[in-house]
């Protein structure tokens, strides 16, 4: 009997130490709190949130103790006292030492959350420039996409960085000015609520254009507060902000409108004169069942005039000044629609899952004349591209998580469709946007994306093996509406993207990772017909090899080594409607970042990045690689919550550059700062002033090496023309919290 006993007790014991407990992790106002960490302080098993707030955390039994934390909200404890739980943190002051480096592929994140929390963002130039090594530069009024650099890429408008906002995509593939164009112009930039990165080509659930890496943007689902602000600056610069909380501090469902207006003329001879306006309105709820649903609508409009990139030659004779022109008659007008439906379904403690549905319409008309009197001496050689566009599409992925004894096995499962469709995209030759002389270009594209994916999550004690593979299936249609006859080109693709990667954490505070995959960017669908679906979906081959670690409470430092290989390809040149081959690249670099926290109030992050890009089939001294940063650096000081005082001042800095193939004509780099400080009265009125460019240091934002000819020279130049940065710039703002 005595023995039995001894049993039964054993038993018991190997029972309630093996058991499960589930439970959720949100905030005040009952929302999920992501990538939270739990330790339970007797078994020391620990586990995170998903997205749901969700999380599973094995060998816990009544009575244990479970330490909770999550970076923007106070610390706290938990007694078990039943087999689910749920737990409400309480929200606070941001620390460093709250830094939980996350087992993860995506723990990189944990980067933009810390830059966000410690210096805010109000334009969306800051937005991308929060993504670590990722530069950008404005070459048109204002108006037109940025041109972005990273990882020893020349990224053009986004033809190598996959750019998404709440799961609808950016990137506009076949578009009228440039394969993956990438206008983020409708994200106001006090909405974004995280920004989820990676670089390189590890990602399953990323396809299309994820060469160099991905930008997911999140906009927020409820706002602390309700605000109106006003911003007035230099160059006649006004901007207008007004975020409207509709449900007030309700519980499980929220709604807000946020709105947006910016007019500037910018520092140019010849006025920008630039107008933006930008409306958003978001609905989000947490259901009975734990799972959350949003509705998103935005609409965002801008028209513009801009002085366009000017020749060298013109400012060292003093012809023009920096901010001078040649053809004032550039500039244009853009739009953007969207509605979009999230849900994150809970399933059961260990399955979720998570899918988004989405329209959007977006028109573009652009005016550019890069090469003057070139092609035409009469008449000049300016060009209007133009496209009215509607995208579809779906995404959905099914999350399951496993216990294989010991072993723990995530599944993720994703589905999804696109469908780009646009009437009567154009490239036509123009003389002062009123007479159209020849159309070059002018048809309909309509180009479908499906597919699949499959990633795993493999853990084994502090190692995850990380497998996956995907798989895309592109459709090309293309009407060419100048030929005589109709006609619609067609074509259709298939790739498969394996990935393998691996993460191994020591601890919380030190994380080695090898990743590895392919990726790839889809061509033009006019490239596509032309080259009879021959080489028109180039293979990226990437790796990386580094580290996450925070030596000391209040210091982190991610380091990476990497590889890039990109295959031949065919490129679409929109400005000339014409195809380009280009061949196989290599590039290689190292990434080091810090994030270090001084004290309660102060800041400091520097982010490092080297590159070595070359073209493989060139000879030696001619496979430069034009507008690939060798080198590029960012970093600065932030100060918040100090006596009322919050700010920084932050510096970037691109080193030359190569600007043509023999790296005979170099694109001069750059050292510009930029400053501001905030005071908060009464907790509701804030006031603020910014200074960008605070050396008034003479700078080009965008270079190229291109071969002009003004209407008297009797021969064509080629030489570095540029868009002038942004000199000493001064800005003040108020804005009221009600």
């Amino acid at each position: 009997m005595k023995k039995n006993l001894l049993i039964l007790i054993a038993f018991i014991g190997l029972y309630s130490h093996a058991q499960t407990v589930n439970g959720k992790i949100i905030d005040a106002f009952g929302h999920p709190i992501e990538n939270a960490y739990v330790l339970n302080t007797t078994t020391e098993s620990h586990a995170h949130t998903n997205e749901l707030g969700v999380f599973s955390i094995e060998k816990t039994t009544a009575e244990n103790i479970l330490k909770i934390s999550a970076l923007g909200y106070k610390k706290t404890t938990y007694t078990i006292t039943n087999d689910t739980v749920l737990i409400t943190l309480e929200a606070d002051s941001f620390q460093l030492s709250e830094v939980i480096i996350q087992p993860k592929l995506s723990a990189m994140n944990v980067i933009t959350k810390i830059d966000l929390e410690t210096s805010p963002v109000n334009s969306t130039q800051e937005i991308l420039r929060k993504v670590p090594g990722l530069f950008i530069g404005q070459h048109a009024g204002g108006g037109k996409a940025e041109q972005m650099f990273l990882r020893g890429f020349d990224v053009d408008h986004g033809t190598d960085v996959a750019l998404s906002v709440d799961g609808m995509p950016v990137n506009m593939v076949s578009h009228a000015h440039g394969q993956g164009y990438s206008d983020l112009h409708f994200v106001i930039p006090e909405t974004v609520d995280k920004i989820d990165f990676g670089k390189g080509t590890y990602y399953a659930n990323k396809g299309d254009f994820n060469t160099a890496g991905y930008v997911d943007f999140k906009t927020k689902d409820k706002l602390e507060n309700s605000s109106i602000g006003v911003e007035i600056g230099q160059f006649n610069t006004f901007r207008t902000i007004g975020l409207f909380d509709l449900l007030g501090k309700q519980k499980k469902q929220s709604a807000y409108l946020a709105t947006e207006y910016i007019m500037t003329d910018g520092p140019f001879d010849s006025p920008q004169n630039f107008n933006r306006i930008n409306i958003l309105g978001k609905y989000s709820a947490v259901l009975e069942d734990n799972s959350t649903v949003s509705i998103l609508g935005s609409r965002f409009s801008s028209k513009w005039d801009a002085s366009g990139q000017i020749p060298q030659r013109l400012v060292d004779a003093g012809i023009i000044s920096r901010f001078g022109s040649v053809d004032d008659t550039e500039g244009g007008n853009t739009s953007r629609t969207n509605f979009n439906v999230a849900i994150n379904k809970s399933i059961d403690a260990n399955t979720f899952l998570k899918a988004n549905t989405f329209y959007s319409n977006y028109q573009f008309e652009l005016y550019s004349n890069f090469t003057f009197f070139l092609e035409d001496p009469i008449n000049g050689d300016q060009i209007r591209q133009k496209e009215n566009r509607n995208i579809y599409g779906i995404n959905a992925e099914l999350n399951n998580k496993h216990l294989y004894g010991e072993t723990e096995v995530l599944y993720q499962i994703g589905v999804g469709a696109r469908n780009d469709q646009t009437k009567d995209t154009e490239l036509s030759h123009t003389v002062n946007r009123n007479t159209t002389l020849e159309q070059i270009k002018l048809g309909d594209i309509d180009q479908s994306n499906m597919f699949t994916y499959l990633n795993t999550e493999i853990t084994l004690g502090k190692l995850i093996i990380n497998p996956a593979v995907r798989l895309d299936y592109f459709k090309f249609n293309y009407l060419d509406k100048l030929q005589v006859n109709y006609e619609t080109q067609t074509q259709d693709k298939m790739k498969i993207s394996p990935k393998l990667n691996f993460i191994y954490s020591e601890n919380n505070d030190l994380q080695f990772f090898v990743k590895s995959g392919m990726g790839f960017h889809s061509n033009d669908t006019r490239v596509v017909v032309a080259n009879s679906g021959e080489e028109i979906l180039p293979t990226a081959i990437g790796t990386d090899v580094g580290t996450i670690w925070k030596p000391f409470p209040k210091l982190i430092v991610n380091s990476a080594l990497w590889y890039l290989y990109l295959q031949q390809e065919f490129v679409y040149v929109g400005d000339a409607g014409i195809v380009e081959p280009s061949g196989k690249t290599k590039r290689m670099g190292l990434d080091l970042g810090l994030r270090y926290q001084l004290n309660n109030f102060l800041f400091f992050d520097f982010d490092g990045n080297y590159t070595h890009a070359r073209s493989i089939d060139d000879p030696k001294g001619e496979d430069y690689i034009p507008l690939a940063p060798a080198f590029t650096t960012t970093g600065g000081i932030s100060l918040q919550n100090w006596k009322n005082f919050s700010g920084g001042i932050r510096y970037r800095y691109m080193d030359d550059r190569p600007a043509n193939e023999d790296n005979s004509i170099i694109a001069k780099g750059y050292f510009v700062a930029d400053c501001n400080l905030n005071y908060t009265y009464n907790k509701r009125i804030l006031f603020g002033i910014s200074i960008q460019n605070l050396f008034n240091t003479k700078w080009n934002e965008t270079q190229f090496a291109t071969e002009s000819r003004l209407q008297n020279e009797p021969a064509p130049v080629e030489e570095i023309h540029f868009t002038p940065g942004t000199p000493f710039y001064l800005k003040g703002m108020i804005t009221y919290n009600f």
